[in-house]
């Protein structure tokens, strides 16, 4: 700018030299000469102009590339606090997960001790019905003595009624109907011991295979529920992953129409980066998607406490159930409309 103020001050006295020397009207040769550096000096200031017009648009470049370097480093810090809150937050999930492990185990050890409760009741059972299995066998041995005393006590009026001829014969009619109906008695009643013994013990084999195939179902139950759960929230989580990516390959596509490519090579170059790894850094997320991801996990753990909460719950439960399964479900596909609307897009 001094050069240029230096040379139109020099162009002006060239100027005035050459309007006096034309009113003085003296030699013409150095009026041509006056001419001729007139000339050189107006092309030496056009240059001088082409000049400042081109530093100052290197200037104005500059300050440009200045203000983008600054906003890089500004989205890297804001990125390096991104990253120190969802490692807290995976800090967070990891104790959850310790807790519902202990829960678990837990849980294992009442059913155990339900199981040995049950294994003693039956063998109490089993303790009862030989308790009255031997009262039976009891009550046969006093049948038994009670025939040895009838027998005595027939033989004794059989002395007595060899005397009566006809009365003899009637009673031994009778002793023969008492006797036969005394060994169909004891039959019967052996054969109803031996029968309600073996329907005990097949009774209580039934009982315990029934008890432990119902248990063996209940926690077969659980068990499907809970790995459906799981795999819904993983799917949810992994579609929901999904989006957020599709989202910022759109945003970095625009991304990449807005940036010159040597302003990234330049900026890559200074922070050691790849162009692909600052475009990813430049485009990833802010406080409000931070905050949905937040209430995201928030959402899937009440939900999934509230299975858990129905499993535990007393019957019947299933409609309950079968709600939270299809609220998890209409979500997810809510999810794939709008992954294959983003994949479109991006397309």
């Amino acid at each position: 700018q001094q050069e240029k103020e230096d040379l139109q001050v020099k162009l002006k006295l060239r100027e005035h030299l050459s309007q006096t020397a034309g009113k003085s009207e003296a030699t013409p040769a150095p009026s041509k000469n006056i001419d001729l550096e007139m000339k050189q000096l107006q092309c030496k200031l056009k240059k001088s102009n082409t000049e400042t017009t081109k530093q100052s648009a290197t200037i104005k470049s500059l300050k440009n590339q200045v203000q983008e370097k600054e906003e890089r480093i500004r989205e890297l810090q804001a990125k390096i606090s991104q990253l120190e809150r969802d490692l807290t937050m995976k800090r967070h999930l990891i104790e959850d997960l310790r807790s519902r492990l202990k829960a678990n185990q837990e849980n294992e050890k009442t059913s155990n001790e339900t199981l040995e409760s049950l294994e003693r009741k039956v063998k109490a059972l089993a303790e009862d019905k030989k308790a009255s299995i031997d009262s039976l066998k009891q009550r046969f041995n006093v049948a038994m003595e009670e025939k040895s005393q009838y027998e005595q006590m027939y033989h004794k009026a059989k002395d007595e009624l060899e005397k009566k001829d006809l009365k003899l014969t009637k009673l031994e009619s009778k002793m023969i109907e008492t006797e036969c109906a005394m060994t169909e008695l004891e039959t019967a009643a052996s054969q109803q011991l031996h029968g309600l013994a073996k329907q005990s013990a097949q009774a209580l084999e039934t009982l315990q295979k029934e008890l432990m195939l119902t248990s063996d179902k209940v926690e077969e139950f659980k068990t499907f529920v809970k790995t459906l759960t799981r795999e819904l929230h993983h799917r949810v989580q992994e579609l929901r992953t999904q989006i957020k990516l599709a989202k910022k390959m759109g945003a970095m596509k625009a991304c990449k129409k807005g940036l010159s490519q040597e302003c990234l090579q330049l900026a890559a170059s200074i922070l050691n980066l790849s162009t692909t790894d600052l475009y990813k850094i430049l485009q990833e997320g802010d406080d409000e998607e931070t905050a949905k991801t937040k209430m995201e996990f928030e959402k899937d753990k009440e939900w999934l406490q509230h299975i858990q909460k129905l499993l535990e719950a007393q019957f019947p439960f299933a409609s309950y159930l079968m709600d939270a399964v299809l609220e998890k479900l209409n979500e997810k596909k809510k999810l794939v409309e709008e992954y294959s609307s983003l994949m479109k897009h991006t397309v």
